[in-house]
């Protein structure tokens, strides 16, 4: 993994994690329902913080670390840029206790702010160009956002191709992180699924087991009572020809003693 890659990753994790900044949580409470100023001060962070990478890529002696940092600069300055009609639309939202003057005034700071981050060096080749004379100890007090020497000519603002290269490489890394993110989501859904197959299965055995056991010892009985109920059979039968069997020899032994009666008259 390259070092641009460890930083895009980085940049993303940070993201993603940055409600559980408890610095940052208490910078933006501090401003109440102000959501103007809470975003506007994550400008001047986001600001000063692309100011000092800058710095340090331009101190730095490796060039692979140097081009990695003025890359960060250039994604924090398209993310910006991308965020400045939000900041716009809340500088003219009305805001209880602000007067007309201040708000027409937030509308003046955010134009100088969209200045302040075009402004930011970023190590390309065009901002070199246009920035006259930039040193490597950029601050505040260095940048002039109210020159009129005519050195913001339309090409001024206009991005480098490396800067749209990686701008456009970004855009693509972001695509791909929300589809590995959608997957992501769905195969932990079917784990879950899968999961709560697996404990309904778990409960489901032992009703099996007792399904099994009586309707065994239904089979069992059932067994039982065919052969009482055989044995009983076949005792009424032979019962039956006992009593059968018993007629006929009475029927027979009265015949007999009334031919020997007629006998003995005779």
């Amino acid at each position: 993994m390259s070092v641009i890659d460890i930083l895009f990753r980085v940049d993303e994790i940070c993201k993603k994690y940055d409600k559980y900044d408890i610095d940052k949580q208490r910078q933006q409470n501090a401003y109440g329902d102000d959501a103007f100023a809470r975003l506007y001060a994550t400008f001047e962070s986001e600001i000063d913080s692309a100011l000092e990478k800058f710095e340090r890529a331009a101190a730095e002696k490796n060039r692979a670390t140097s081009v990695a940092l003025n890359a960060e600069v250039r994604r924090t300055k398209a993310r910006l840029l991308e965020e400045i009609p939000k900041l716009h639309k809340l500088a003219q939202k009305k805001v209880k206790g602000l007067s007309k003057e201040e708000l027409v005034t937030r509308g003046d700071l955010v134009l100088v702010l969209q200045e302040r981050i075009q402004a930011i060096p970023d190590g390309s080749a065009a901002a070199a160009k246009q920035g006259g004379g930039w040193s490597t100890s950029t601050s505040h007090k260095n940048i002039k956002f109210d020159s009129s020497d005519g050195n913001f000519d339309d090409g001024f603002f206009q991005p480098s191709e490396e800067s749209s290269q990686f701008r456009q490489e970004h855009e693509m890394r972001k695509m791909k992180q929300a589809c590995l993110d959608f997957i992501s989501e769905g195969l932990e859904t079917l784990k879950e699924l899968a999961h709560d197959m697996n404990e309904e299965l778990d409960r489901q055995v032992p009703l099996m087991d007792e399904i099994d056991t009586k309707t065994d010892r239904a089979t069992a009985d059932i067994k039982n009572t065919n052969v009482r109920l055989k044995k009983t059979l076949l005792e009424l039968l032979q019962h039956k020809q006992q009593k059968e069997e018993d007629g006929d020899g009475g029927k027979k032994d009265k015949l007999t003693q009334g031919r020997r009666s007629q006998q003995g008259r005779g």
